[in-house]
């Protein structure tokens, strides 16, 4: 038996320093990129859910700028029984904002729920015998084969984030939304305050105690809230949230338009800069359960009639520097991507020809649903320009104005797009999303299941060489498993990959101690 521990000793944590007790109320005014149209962490994909999920809820482990998991709520951990046995310690101290104690049998519900929503929660479940709760410290799971990837899994900051919340909220069906937001992390939810499609309120949660050890980074290290009170305000104008910065009267732009750069970037009390160097990964995502994208060789012709600059050119204008084509699969720069299958992202386009080839591949001209949330600037930049793409090529297409929230819901329909369904999204994630084909969601190709993604690609090849990932014996194994991974989506297009954008933030330039990665609240203060 081999036996390897991890446990840091240390006392519970420190409470906040009583200087930041003492001062007066103090509030950072935010515009978040959308509204919140959703509260539950676990239910949707969508960042600004998962960002407020970060203010109110806490997770098992942090996530590093080197995208390693790091302690969080626990301690440390213990691992036996050559990889398959892991014993996680929470640490002393934690408590619910309803005022009860963090327990470990809180965690495991929690953990479950998460799972049945996410990508990599599922491979690890897929991996584990028992998860339980011995006592109220340790969580403890019992795996079928060793999964080294564990704290990164429940530490991941892509969404669905892992959330830990109380039993009695983690017992709800995942695929129903949580009906109170009670976390234990450094913020507690306003409900009392919401303004649907506007505003949003959180408190400094007086109880909450930050990691005394580590160093904050992304969502790792101690989590120290300094402002009393945030408040979010929706903007769907971008002129209306550069003034109110400028002014301001916002502290805070989470997702400035680039055309606006310039202007911030003259302005001596505003600071512009880029916290997530893995960018914007677009994508166009076809619904493979209803025509015409249920033919594989429709889906690979639109596919190849992608010519990914003229999206990013959309987004962000000329500048080369601030996007990067061409896009395949997995996050450029990163050790899984590679340029292998993607010339056509970079060539010239034969309209004609393509409208050709799409008719003798089957397409009757029949309508084809797009939805653009057109309240994102970015996803109706892409929209656009699908669109136009589309009909060059022959798509009779309908293009369905909505909003984020809207949209949504929309998504999650399987029927026909004349009965209420659809046939085309455009939407986005972060790189960090697309690492790896770990928690890859969009890369899956489990088909129509509960848990799949909006679009239920069936590709029993992607599923194979996933599983293949996992227990690959080292790096060049994994790479070449992406290689044949890509190789394979060009074949049953889950997606049309847009291309990678990078996305400034702006901020008042008295506003100190932003962390890398996304919108990150805590260590962050007025100086």
């Amino acid at each position: 038996m081999k036996r390897r521990s991890f446990l840091a000793a240390s006392a519970a944590g420190l409470a906040l320093p009583s200087v930041a007790r003492a001062q007066k109320q103090t509030t950072l005014k935010f515009i978040p990129q959308i509204d919140l149209a959703f509260l539950d962490p676990h239910w949707t994909t969508a960042y600004v859910t998962r960002n407020h999920g970060y203010l109110v809820f806490d997770t098992l482990y942090g996530q590093d700028g080197s995208y390693k998991g790091s302690p969080q709520m626990v301690e440390g951990h213990v691992v036996e029984n050559e990889g398959k046995l892991w014993k996680l310690t929470l640490r002393d101290g934690m408590l619910w904002h309803d005022g009860e104690r963090v327990l470990a049998r809180d965690c495991v519900a929690s953990v479950r729920r998460w799972a049945r929503r996410d990508s990599l929660g599922d491979a690890l479940m897929q991996a584990t015998d028992e998860l339980s709760a011995p006592d109220d410290k340790t969580i403890q799971f019992r795996l079928k084969r060793p999964f080294p990837l564990l704290p990164e899994a429940l530490g991941k900051s892509p969404s669905p984030m892992p959330a830990m919340m109380p039993e009695r909220l983690a017992n709800t069906d995942p695929f129903t939304q949580i009906k109170e937001i009670i976390g234990s992390g450094p913020y507690m939810y306003k409900a009392d305050e919401r303004v649907q499609g506007s505003k949003n309120v959180y408190q400094r949660f007086e109880k909450y105690r930050p990691r005394d050890t580590g160093t904050p980074d992304w969502t790792a290290g101690p989590k120290r809230p300094w402002f009393d009170r945030i408040e979010w305000t929706t903007m769907p104008d971008a002129s209306v949230a550069s003034a109110a910065l400028q002014n301001g009267e916002q502290d805070w732009w989470e997702y400035v338009t680039h055309d606006l750069i310039p202007l911030l970037k003259r302005n001596k009390q505003v600071k512009v800069s880029i916290q997530d160097p893995t960018g914007g990964v677009e994508m166009a995502r076809p619904n493979h359960l209803t025509p015409p994208f249920n033919n594989p060789r429709i889906r690979q012709i639109v596919n190849a009639a992608i010519y990914q600059a003229d999206f990013m050119q959309a987004i962000v204008g000329d500048d080369p520097s601030m996007y990067y084509t061409p896009l395949g699969y997995f996050c450029p720069k990163t050790p899984m991507a590679s340029e292998v299958g993607l010339e056509m992202y970079t060539a010239k386009k034969n309209h004609a020809k393509i409208k050709a080839e799409l008719a003798a591949a089957g397409y009757k001209g029949e309508k084809v649903v797009l939805m653009v949330a057109v309240d994102y600037p970015i996803l109706k930049a892409l929209g656009d320009v699908l669109a136009d793409v589309l009909t060059k090529i022959g798509v009779n297409v309908d293009y369905i104005v909505t909003d984020w929230g809207t949209m949504l819901q929309r998504r999650a329909k399987k029927e026909p797009a004349d009965q209420g369904g659809w046939n085309l999204f455009v939407t986005g994630w972060a790189g960090t999303d697309h690492l790896n084909p770990a928690g890859h969601i969009a890369l899956r190709g489990n088909g129509d299941q509960p848990s799949s993604w909006p679009g239920w690609c069936t590709s029993p090849e992607l599923e194979r060489l996933r599983n293949a990932w996992f227990t690959a014996p080292d790096l060049a194994a994994q790479q070449a498993i992406c290689v044949d991974m890509q190789k394979q989506a060009l074949i049953d297009v889950p997606y049309m990959p847009l291309g990678q954008y990078q996305q400034p933030t702006a901020y008042r330039s008295d506003i100190t101690g932003m962390l890398n990665g996304f919108a990150t609240f805590w260590n962050v203060r007025r100086a």
